[in-house]
């Protein structure tokens, strides 16, 4: 005897699929106009990344070298930077 709720079960999913198939007048749609606004967004996405990419590849990413910091200052390495408070000192603020 075949088992009942194999059968349940497939035409219950196939009432799903359906009333997948069929179209309501009532429900909106998208429609064409939907698509076209969809597709001129897409084009205007591509044509702006095409323009960065363009821009993208002037720019020179080098950068100049830069001196040692201890030979400009000439200070200790250690030492905290100018203008600035080391708080092992014990200060509060």
């Amino acid at each position: 005897m075949p088992d009942m709720s194999v059968s349940a079960s497939a035409s219950l999913a196939m009432t799903h699929l359906v009333t997948l198939a069929e179209v309501d007048e009532d429900k909106v749609t998208p429609g064409v106009l939907g698509f076209i606004v969809f597709a001129v967004l897409a084009v205007a996405v591509w044509g702006l990344m095409k323009s960065m990419n363009r821009h993208m590849s002037k720019v020179d990413f080098k950068e100049a070298e830069e001196p040692e910091a201890g030979a400009v200052t000439g200070a200790d390495p250690g030492a905290p930077a100018a203008g600035g408070r080391d708080d092992r000192q014990g200060g509060t603020r």
